[in-house]
């Protein structure tokens, strides 16, 4: 299940530094009373999250249920006593007399820059090495829940020890977290993970970790987003191409991902050449690009890839389709001119809503990140794609926030977060000014004095990685997709035995009309048919009996609206024309 985050940009500041406050308070709350139950424990660290907390802990058996409620009785006991949370600041080696059997706080402790204050918090006899900040007593945490526990290995390194994580929330009032909780619980009946079991789109196997297995109907979906994006490459002026999925490291030295990115590559010895599996395309296209010598009547030059990526995500952060290891981007750049920016940025926005339209999200929320302190580039290039970009902002109409300092090394950048029906924001477009790969790669065009210049690229995506676009989008429709996007459309279902011939060849009707359907001709009762459809949740099911096969019509029932009784043949192929072509989400 994907976490709900809370939006910064919409919370009150105020509001969102007093849950994180609360949020920290109740995971040392949490961390306390975990340990009266297992003296023993090794306590990890415990964090505030953007909707929760999690304390990381070693202990000598899992946790179950009962010791959460348990947990959950002490945490209460200790909120009516209203103890408060004291601040103190150690030198180095009381702090580690202090830590002396907490293995994993001297491993922080050692970590920790010499002169830097070493700081605890206390309340009653728990103490833990802190930061903060806290709010001023236990008493100060209105609502809170404990809610799962998982594995999380220590550090996020599987050649550590594995630990228990135990999450929860907390919140300041106790109608905020019944909320929180509600859409919790709709996230859970939209997950991604279930869904994709029970609709038969996709599976995972432990001999491809992280990789996954898209059966017939996932791969319908995968494809039909595919085919979406093709369509608005073909309006937008994109050429495709398709690039190796293996390169001799020499490439990704050059591109600086060997030195950067290594731990997130798979490499491959083959004889005496060390080689590298593409985690990314830029490189790639780069090279496209050089081969041949480019005018600026060229540009921009806008390249669009679907090769399959591969990166070694850590076991601990995969998250179903989500955080993968294999998967494929509607991965662009554009290389232009430098005057051209804007309006590439602008093309790009224009077809990015486009997109967004058809799948249903509405009111984005944009960053606009601006330029760091170790940066590449000069000053006066910098100001000019800062410019071009906050201009292209405030002509889109969208509301938008600066994030001074945030932006890449090697250039500012746009990211788009949307909303989906429950809430959550995802992000998922985003376009980046790339002054490195240009330098790297030595690219350039020829100007119309006849001088070489540097063009500039601009890295592009609208859905991002298709694998996880198709997580978010499950979960954004609960898995009762748009006709055009239903793996089935449409299902037959014959009375009787006797009908069949007649369910096949009104299938192959809609089939001719590029329809997918299929007919259920299982020797099952009808309303089991049409519940297990519904359950699938097929768009339409298209009942044909005696009396559909002498009018040459079917009974129609929709998935949201129900019985809409006989239609002829050539209104239902009209009725899903329509309905496909409009793309209504």
């Amino acid at each position: 299940m994907a976490q709900l985050k809370e939006n910064p940009t919409k919370a009150d500041p105020g509001l969102v530094e007093l849950r994180q406050r609360i949020r920290h308070s109740a995971a040392h709350l949490m961390a306390d009373a975990v340990t009266r139950l297992f003296p023993e424990a090794k306590l990890g660290v415990g964090p505030p999250t953007e909707d929760g907390f999690y304390y990381d802990l070693d202990l000598p058996r899992p946790l179950t249920s009962e010791d959460l409620e348990r947990v959950t009785a002490i945490m209460e006991e200790t909120i009516a006593e209203d103890l408060p949370y004291v601040l103190e600041e150690h030198d180095r080696g009381e702090m580690r007399r202090l830590c002396h059997d907490q293995p994993y706080k001297l491993e922080l402790i050692d970590e920790i820059p010499e002169g830097e204050p070493l700081t605890t918090y206390t309340h009653a006899a728990f103490t833990d090495l802190c930061q903060g900040p806290h709010v001023a007593s236990t008493g100060e945490i209105p609502a809170f829940k404990l809610l799962s526990v998982a594995g999380a290995y220590w550090r996020g390194s599987e050649d550590r020890p594995m630990l228990q994580r135990v999450y929860g929330t907390a919140f300041e009032s106790r109608e905020s977290l019944n909320a929180h909780l509600q859409r919790l619980e709709e996230a859970e009946k939209r997950d991604h993970r279930r869904l994709g079991r029970e609709l038969d789109l996709f599976l995972f196997d432990p001999i491809a970790p992280a990789s996954p297995f898209f059966l017939p109907k996932g791969a319908t979906l995968y494809g039909l987003l595919t085919d979406y994006v093709r369509g608005l490459y073909k309006r937008y002026g994109y050429q495709e191409v398709i690039t190796p999925e293996i390169f001799s490291t020499d490439l990704w030295k050059r591109s600086g991902h060997y030195q950067n990115y290594l731990e997130n590559m798979y490499l491959i010895q083959a004889g005496e050449q060390e080689y590298g599996v593409k985690p990314m395309n830029c490189p790639a296209h780069a090279l496209v690009y050089a081969s041949q010598l480019h005018s600026y009547r060229d540009l921009p030059l806008r390249i669009a890839d679907f090769g399959r990526l591969h990166r070694f995500e850590r076991s601990g952060v995969t998250h179903g389709l989500t955080r993968v290891r294999s998967f494929s981007q509607d991965d662009a750049h554009i290389f232009c001119a430098p005057d051209q920016v804007a309006e590439e940025v602008r093309g790009f926005i224009t077809m990015l809503m486009e997109s967004y339209r058809a799948f249903g999200f509405t009111a984005p929320v944009v960053y606009l990140s601006l330029r760091p302190d170790k940066r590449i580039g000069s000053d006066e290039a910098w100001d000019r794609a800062e410019a071009a970009l906050t201009e292209v902002l405030a002509e889109s109409g969208l509301d938008y926030e600066p994030k001074p300092g945030e932006g890449a090394f090697y250039g500012p950048k746009i990211d788009f977060f949307v909303p989906d029906a429950i809430g959550r924001e995802w992000q998922l477009g985003t376009i980046q000014l790339d002054f490195s790969l240009p330098e790297r790669f030595e690219l350039e065009y020829v100007a119309p004095d006849g001088s070489h210049r540097r063009p500039v690229v601009l890295h592009r995506a609208m859905l991002g990685a298709i694998e996880r676009f198709m997580g978010v989008l499950i979960e954004h429709y609960g898995g009762a997709f748009p006709l055009w996007l239903a793996p089935v459309q449409a299902v037959v279902i014959p009375i009787a035995d006797r009908h069949h011939g007649y369910a096949a060849a009104l299938a192959e009707t809609l089939r001719r009309q590029n329809f997918r359907v299929e007919v259920d001709g299982r020797n099952e009762r009808m309303n089991l048919k049409i519940r297990e459809a519904q359950l699938q949740k097929t768009p339409y099911m298209l009942v044909v009996g005696d009396r559909e096969e002498k009018e040459g019509t079917a009974s129609v029932r929709g998935r949201d609206a129900g019985n809409a009784g006989p239609r002829s043949i050539d209104e239902i192929v009209s009725a899903l024309t329509e309905e496909t072509r409009n793309k209504r989400a």
